[in-house]
């Protein structure tokens, strides 16, 4: 993606990370001056070799910009301001992210864009296999890993799909899709939006400036995404299309025991089975299906199309990945679940389960999954809260304190191949860096275990 807007003029950007150095490298090609500052000293010397102006921000050089390139991890309103934020409105400089300027350098190419509080990242990368799977030119990015700026230049007929968090959505005033996704809303990031009406109205802005001719996909099960439906109704011209893992929809798409309905497109109803589907199991995953589904058929794919791109979708790499199956025991790698909330999911997907769980707990241990014990054969607990998670467990499911990853994979697996046909999942409930850098490693490390990759 190459910078044009702003060839001459100065541009602040705060916060380099992936995408500030993103951002500033692309600003830079295309003739800005580019003021940078990040509080990490590699980050700043980052900047420096890419020809930034690394300086601390002040008054006199917020004036000299004409927009301030704000990282989504700093604070724009809630709980209050950051300094730099309160120097750009005293200055008259718009605050803006990387998918703003993404969007006003872009030449070509529809734009998916898609949030929620859970599932966007599978939900994105669902959409972007089903269209790369039929062929199609596609690009995916944004809070999904790649930034914007980093993805290629797109013909007319090529697809943008983005994943947006609700800091992304909150600085990008120009935001416009062709098709807009919201998965859901449940409370999260209030310290930084205020409340839950706050958060909402962010998320709704996946909506806004959508024109005659575009498409927006809302969950029917879901009392503030029914909320929006009805605001955005008389405020959009997009054709609504809803989803749902509860009701049959009469225009919409539905997963109902794993059947998927697709009756969103006048007189042509499409049914497929996805129960099987191991990279799409749980009524979690069979949303996000139906919201994938809705927007590839609003934009052009097939039944075929469809149907070979779900069950070809391999899923996301520690989010109920599917690591392999042998002598009758799957083993499934969802070491995202840092918290009995997302530990639910991939409890409630699978019986006859040896779980292994643990690591740094948080507030509220695995006592809220206390109603899915009966689908636990044996825990085999790891970490340093093993013993609190032991007294969760007391008198209600078999348990064994094994301390470590390793020893952990060799009981469960000896224990379910006995047992089988069993699962073996890592749902540890709790984060890794008592034991590892992060749940990225952690789930690795489960990976070279199962696969008799790491002696």
């Amino acid at each position: 993606m190459h910078s044009r807007t702003f060839k001459n003029k100065t541009v602040a950007v705060f916060g380099l990370g992936n995408s500030g150095l993103s951002t500033a490298k692309c600003l830079l090609e295309g003739g800005a001056k580019v003021i940078a500052w990040d509080d990490n000293d590699d980050r700043r010397n980052a900047a420096q070799k890419l020809g930034a102006s690394v300086t601390m921000f002040t008054e006199a050089v917020m004036k000299e910009a004409v927009a301030l390139v704000l990282s989504p991890g700093v604070p724009l309103t809630h709980p209050e301001p950051h300094p730099v934020v309160e120097m750009a409105i005293a200055a008259g400089v718009s605050i803006i992210g990387d998918v703003e300027i993404f969007l006003k350098e872009r030449r070509g190419g529809r734009v998916v864009g898609i949030t929620g509080t859970n599932g966007k990242s599978t939900t994105t990368a669902l959409i972007h296999h089903m269209f790369a799977h039929a062929g199609r030119s596609v690009a995916m990015g944004g809070n999904i890993g790649t930034p914007v700026m980093d993805l290629p230049e797109l013909s007319d007929d090529g697809i943008y799909v983005l994943e947006l968090s609700s800091y992304q959505l909150d600085l990008t005033p120009s935001w416009q899709a062709d098709a807009a996704v919201l998965l859901n809303i449940t409370p999260d990031h209030l310290d930084r939006h205020g409340d839950m009406a706050g958060y909402a109205a962010v998320k709704k802005k996946v909506f806004q400036h959508q024109q005659d001719g575009s498409f927006a996909v809302l969950n029917a099960d879901d009392a503030l995404c029914t909320q929006i439906a009805r605001d955005i109704a008389s405020e959009a011209e997009a054709q609504q299309i809803l989803i749902s893992t509860k009701q049959r929809l009469s225009n919409g798409v539905s997963v109902l025991n794993g059947l998927l309905e697709d009756a969103s497109s006048p007189n042509h109803i499409w049914q497929t089975d996805i129960s099987d589907i191991e990279t799409l199991r749980g009524q979690h995953n069979w949303q996000n299906a139906a919201a994938a589904v809705a927007v590839c058929r609003a934009m052009g794919l097939s039944d075929h199309e469809i149907a070979s791109g779900l069950n070809s979708f391999g899923g996301l790499a520690h989010r109920m990945e599917f690591i392999t199956e042998k002598d009758g025991v799957k083993y499934i790698n969802d070491s995202k679940a840092t918290n009995a909330d997302a530990a639910e999911k991939s409890l409630s997907a699978y019986d006859n389960i040896h779980w292994i769980v643990g690591g740094r707990g948080k507030a509220g241990g695995i006592a809220p999954l206390a109603p899915l014990f009966e689908r636990v054969t044996h825990a085999y607990l790891i970490g340093e809260d093993a013993s609190n998670f032991a007294l969760t467990l007391e008198g209600q499911v078999p348990y064994t304190v094994c301390g470590t990853l390793d020893k952990a994979v060799a009981d469960a697996s000896a224990a379910a191949t006995s047992n089988a046909p069993a699962t073996v999942l890592l749902a540890p409930a709790a984060a890794s860096f008592d034991q590892f850098p992060s749940f990225e490693a952690r789930g690795d490390r489960f990976r070279e275990l199962v696969l008799g990759e790491g002696a």
